[in-house]
């Protein structure tokens, strides 16, 4: 088991150097992402929800429903302002809906 450098120093202190220390964010980023989805959208569209992945700064969300996904994407703007709030950072640049 490895020292601790400083017996004071907070726990979130340490966390985030750890995280920082084994490229965990951009993982930690897609678990976010999956919650706040989760969160906004409410039983609704989670019932019609399939699939939802982040790559590269962009939200891949798959709809079982034709009819919400064109819904949906009338408020595309929106619903990346929401999530990225609900997430407290900008992870998400464009959504793509399937």
């Amino acid at each position: 088991m490895a020292k601790r450098n400083n017996d004071n120093q907070p726990i979130s202190d340490i966390l985030k150097e750890f995280v920082d220390k084994n490229n965990l964010q951009s993982g930690l980023d897609k678990v976010n992402v999956r919650d706040a989805w989760v969160n906004l959208m409410g039983n609704g569209v989670n019932n019609y929800t399939t699939a939802i992945e982040l790559k590269h700064q962009i939200l891949y969300v798959q709809l079982s429903s034709s009819v919400l996904r064109e819904e949906l994407s009338y408020g595309n703007e929106k619903i990346i302002r929401l999530l990225n709030e609900a997430i407290g950072k900008d992870v998400i640049k464009k959504l793509v809906l399937r």
